[in-house]
């Protein structure tokens, strides 16, 4: 370790422990100043105090403490999650990629070469898959396929995770949903509780339209709800979004780019009050939204229709800056509450320096690599990735699970931070005690932030041979050529 590194960890220890380097010499004082006492002495004083003040001295805290008790929220933990395990049939090589799409009637051969391009470039590999609608030519975009799509996803990442936790669908009290581009009638949560016959008072939400960071609003909506719901309940929250309905047939290049990257996935999270068997621990859920009073945040990622009248997402070409922002935004509130009381001070000092010396001085970045062990960042693209990397120091295996969920996945919308979550445990990473964060951003423009702790991760024997990863955790990490990464 260099010298500069040696200091800032000498720092880090005198700031993180300085209320018991300061109360030392006066406990030191304390006990002397009893041992100079006489103990009849003290004794006497002891016996001089009125009986209402020994009541209150020894009320008063178990009071208070009762209190704090009764009003502090309630921990809530996740029991488990699995992930919706895609099928070879529905893989989508570059070849195949682009021999369909030059078939397809919306496509003139210059969005052919540039989607090609994008493709090439994106980071995603040659498994990642689209639904079996999106597999004919033309595409079949109706009802009845895009429900197919959803049933397929969700209801096999239940059924997985039923058979994972062994809870039963009776056993489930809130019941959270969130697809952002398909709010068929009824709703996904009247789908999943008609499916699997769940009691009548199941409090169920569907949020829609909320973008890719609606996994973890959805976590922290079933948080809420767990805090007022009878204590040991349980909550299943289930992120997905429905590509067959939503493949922009049209040529405009700013909506193109989800063509490209979106592929079909999904996951199912069971959360509760109870931390009997829980593998997690909930900690911070953390939401911050630029799009209030910014325009340009809140247009950056834009469903419409083309000159053409084809209905597509509208990705501006301001999206990196605004997601910057946001991150920005959304660290500020995070880092109050999970950085060491030394990197605050860093930050804080840094943030003076430069109101009252100099704005050219740099900004201090805190290390947030001294608060987690993991991170799970939003696939949402190489260049987000990149983008995060950079700006939050990380190391190239701290980005690795996010990397290799876009390879072989793709983007896969608000579940990717779980296949990011069961590919650091499917490589055997995880450990008791070890606090993971996920990052998400979504339209809005939203960045939102969920960290967790690990109660008890997964035995050696299931490294690699349970979720998503089963058939090809062996492989990764996977070298991506520099082309697919710069």
């Amino acid at each position: 370790m260099s010298s500069s590194g040696q200091l800032k960890r000498l720092f880090q220890l005198v700031v993180s422990n300085i209320v018991a380097i300061v109360a030392v010499p006066f406990v030191a004082a304390a006990v002397l100043k009893a041992a100079d006492l006489d103990p009849d002495q003290l004794l006497a004083r002891l016996c001089e105090l009125r009986p209402e003040h020994m009541f209150l001295s020894a009320f008063a805290p178990a009071a208070a403490a009762a209190v704090y008790r009764k009003l502090r929220p309630r921990a809530v933990y996740m029991v488990d999650y699995a992930c919706f395990r895609t099928s070879p049939s529905c893989r989508v090589p570059f070849a195949a990629f682009q021999e369909h799409t030059r078939m397809l009637p919306g496509f003139d051969e210059r969005s052919v070469r540039f989607m090609t391009r994008l493709l090439e470039r994106s980071g995603l590999g040659e498994e990642t898959c689209l639904p079996y609608a999106q597999h004919s030519i033309p595409p079949s975009r109706d009802l009845d396929h895009s429900r197919a799509e959803a049933q397929l996803i969700i209801f096999s990442a239940i059924d997985d995770l039923l058979a994972k936790t062994g809870i039963t669908p009776d056993a489930i009290d809130i019941l959270v949903v969130n697809c952002s581009l398909f709010a068929p009638v009824p709703s996904f949560t009247d789908m999943i509780i008609n499916k699997y016959k769940m009691r009548s008072d199941v409090r169920n939400v569907h949020l829609s339209g909320m973008g890719c960071s609606a996994g973890l609003i959805s976590v922290g909506l079933a948080k809420n709800l767990l805090q007022v719901a009878p204590v040991g309940a349980n909550a299943l929250v289930v992120s997905t979004e429905t590509i067959t309905p939503n493949y922009y047939m049209g040529r405009e290049r700013a909506m193109l780019l989800p063509n490209c990257l979106f592929r079909m996935g999904g996951a199912a999270v069971l959360l509760s009050t109870n931390g009997a068997n829980a593998r997690f621990r909930l900690a911070r859920v953390v939401r911050t939204l630029t799009g209030g009073e910014n325009d340009g945040a809140y247009l950056c990622v834009y469903q419409e229709e083309d000159d053409r009248g084809n209905v597509g997402i509208n990705l501006s070409k301001d999206l990196m800056g605004v997601a910057g922002d946001a991150l920005k935004a959304n660290i500020t509130a995070l880092g109050p509450l999970v950085l060491p009381a030394s990197e605050q001070l860093l930050f804080a000092l840094s943030f003076i320096a430069r109101k009252v010396v100099s704005s050219r001085i740099r900004p201090y970045i805190p290390d947030f690599r001294t608060v987690f062990e993991h991170f799970c960042i939003h696939a949402g693209g190489r260049a987000v990735i990149d983008e995060l990397q950079r700006s939050l120091k990380l190391s190239d295996e701290q980005v690795e699970a996010s990397r290799m969920t876009l390879h072989q996945f793709g983007n896969t919308s608000s579940s990717s931070l779980w296949y990011e979550l069961a590919y650091i445990e499917a490589k055997g990473r995880m450990r008791r005690g070890d606090r993971v964060w996920m990052i998400g951003f979504g339209s809005g423009f939203k960045c939102n932030s969920a960290t967790w702790e690990c109660i008890r991760p997964p035995p050696p024997s299931e490294y690699g041979t349970d979720g998503p990863w089963a058939a090809c955790a062996h492989r990764y990490p996977v070298k991506i050529p520099d082309v697919l990464k710069h």
